[in-house]
């Protein structure tokens, strides 16, 4: 069987190169379909994903991934100020967004729904195949409430006004453009930015191992197995390598990247994608207009939703292969596809995650309206919202990773209220049967 997968997991990446050569309208568009398989496969390859930085801690006890992203962070800024030294940051659509209550409300709203779903926006693309009765609820939703959420972040004031703002911020959206603060420092102001993002990089870590610490001191750390077997060593010799063996397959297309490589390898994707696209990554905003394609299904014109939603009806008229974003999105869902089959693991995780309960469906729900809502607040998801800005050099990215983080903490406390409300409710039950 896992023969079987391989050949076909070589068969698909051969029908992504020729169909979407052949059937995208433009370069641009084949371009965006192969960084979306390149997310996609790093983010399952590496077993990482931003909602899991919160709710692996929460659970678990672990704040590696939380550190990781943190040092993500920090590399994807220096890359970037590579691209903006030279360049000019007008050209670019640096995601300076907003700070105001939007961005406060729809942080903490991200967060709560991320810890009952278990995902983000780009992570339930990935969980469509890993858990596919979870991810498709979430999905659902999520798209409702980006829906629903697109005429307040159009019309809010409190949505899109800043509180602070700089000079150049002003200019890319209204809020703090951290070089602008460093405009002194000989270098247009990216090396006090690089200073800055730093220092708050290395609060996150330390504040990390603080928790860290002190979960261990409590005996309530319990560590992420995940984790464990991706830092397990391994036992290599080279005088016993052979181009073509089992391992050597194993080591090129199977065996799970560390929590660090998938984040240098995200970090490349971003600038990479960064400097061809001119604008960064983005996820949540073809969900609005997915649901409302499927509101036109079922009748609704074009022109009724562009009403409600104060967008152009073009948004939701365009064919779904040629809106970049998200042609890149179905690239994720793809490189997730690709990397579980050339490993053989596809069937066995597919099938891991099928059953679900009602209360299971009404959490996955709730989370992916929540979400959906939050990012229209927040201008973004976790992509858009937080690592988007942060590399762009925003402070508005910093702000949204505090209320995000508050806002898992309280999901996930309530959601574990909850997990043992039913527990001795099923308890009771039993005893009276």
């Amino acid at each position: 069987m896992k023969n079987t997968e391989r050949v076909l997991g070589f068969i698909f990446i051969l029908s992504v190169l020729i169909l979407g050569k052949t059937f995208l309208k433009t370069d641009m568009l084949f371009f965006r379909i192969l960084v979306g398989v390149g997310f996609g496969y790093t983010l399952t390859r590496a077993y990482t994903g931003f909602a899991g930085s919160i709710n692996r801690a929460y659970n678990t006890g672990s704040t590696k991934l939380m550190r990781t992203m943190a040092m993500m962070f920090f590399i994807t800024c220096a890359l970037s100020a590579a691209l903006l030294f030279n360049g000019d940051s007008i050209k670019y659509d640096l995601w300076i967004n907003p700070i105001n209550l939007g961005l406060i409300l729809g942080g903490l709203l991200f967060g709560f729904g991320m810890s009952f779903s278990s995902c983000c926006a780009s992570g339930v693309l990935t969980d469509l195949i890993t858990g596919l009765p979870r991810a498709f609820i979430t999905l659902i939703f999520f798209g409702i409430g980006v829906f629903i959420g697109f005429p307040v972040q159009k019309t809010a004031g409190w949505v899109k006004k800043s509180w602070i703002s700089t000079p150049s911020g002003e200019k890319m959206g209204g809020g703090v453009y951290l070089p602008d603060l460093f405009k002194w420092d000989g270098v247009k102001g990216y090396l006090g930015a690089l200073v800055l993002v730093g220092l708050f990089c290395g609060l996150v870590i330390s504040i990390s191992y603080i928790y860290e610490r002190r979960r261990k001191e409590k005996n309530t750390y319990i560590g992420h197995n995940m984790e464990i077997m991706q830092d397990r060593n391994e036992t290599f010799d080279s005088k016993d390598y052979k181009v073509f063996s089992t391992s050597t397959y194993n080591r090129i297309f199977a065996k799970p990247w560390t929590l660090k490589q998938g984040a240098i390898v995200i970090g490349m994707l971003f600038t990479l994608l960064m400097g061809v696209t001119k604008s960064g990554w983005g996820a949540s905003t073809p969900y609005g207009f997915w649901f409302g394609k499927v509101l036109m299904i079922f009748g609704v014109s074009a022109d009724s939703i562009a009403a409600f939603t104060k967008m152009a009806p073009d948004s939701f008229i365009q064919p779904f292969f040629e809106n970049g974003v998200s042609v890149q999105n179905f690239g994720i869902f793809a490189g997730t596809a690709i990397y579980l089959l050339t490993a053989g693991k596809f069937r066995e995780t597919f099938m891991s995650e099928m059953h679900i309960t009602k209360r299971e469906v009404v959490l996955f729900a709730l989370g992916g309206i929540t979400m959906g809502v939050g990012t229209r607040l927040a201008n973004g998801c976790n992509v858009g919202a937080l690592y988007t800005p942060i590399a762009n050099f925003s402070l508005s990215g910093w702000v949204f990773l505090i209320v995000m983080t508050l806002g898992g903490i309280v999901g996930n406390t309530l959601a574990k209220k909850l997990a043992k409300a039913e527990a001795k409710s099923d308890k009771t039950i039993n005893m009276i049967g």
